[in-house]
């Protein structure tokens, strides 16, 4: 049976949330290209009108947000699953979750980046993704109930990785 996650040995620090992050994208460039994926994006966006970008990313978002629940990765280990997983589970952490917004959104020709965050200084706790609309990144934090744009507060570290 063909693993659908991936358990990452990294190195503690900013060195281990680079290669992360590294991974993340890589996943997410790979399932862009799903046709689980693509159909699934296609959908989610078919009865909006053409060419409104923001309100496509506004469908995703709310999708992945209110059908996918937050669950904690296993107990010491980072786990990163794939977007196709993670729909089949309806279940994932925030990279999972940033994931699957990213890729889904890729699918249809956005932009997309991942911001690893932290509160206290280089310490990161945290990732989310951003979708580039008109020249803007844009928040598109899942774990919480928050509308498209919010994101956390008083974010004292950032690593950014572009997918």
């Amino acid at each position: 049976m063909k693993p659908t996650y991936k358990l990452l040995t990294v190195a503690n620090g900013e060195a281990g949330i680079r290669d992360t992050l590294r991974a993340m994208s890589h996943i997410t460039k790979a399932f862009k290209k799903s046709p689980v994926i693509r159909e699934l994006a296609l959908k989610l966006v078919s009865s909006l009108p053409q060419k409104k970008w923001f309100s496509e990313a506004r469908k995703i978002h709310a999708f992945v947000r209110d059908r996918i629940r937050y669950v904690k990765d296993i107990r010491g280990v980072e786990t990163l699953q794939t977007p196709v997983q993670t729909l089949r589970i309806g279940q994932g952490d925030c990279d999972d979750h940033s994931i699957l917004i990213a890729s889904l959104l890729e699918a249809i020709g956005h932009k997309t980046r991942f911001l690893a965050i932290g509160f206290t200084p280089q310490k990161f706790t945290h990732v989310f993704p951003q979708v580039n609309i008109s020249n803007q990144w844009i928040t598109l934090e899942a774990t919480e109930k928050w509308k498209m744009g919010r994101g956390p507060k008083n974010i004292k570290s950032m690593l950014t990785q572009h997918n």
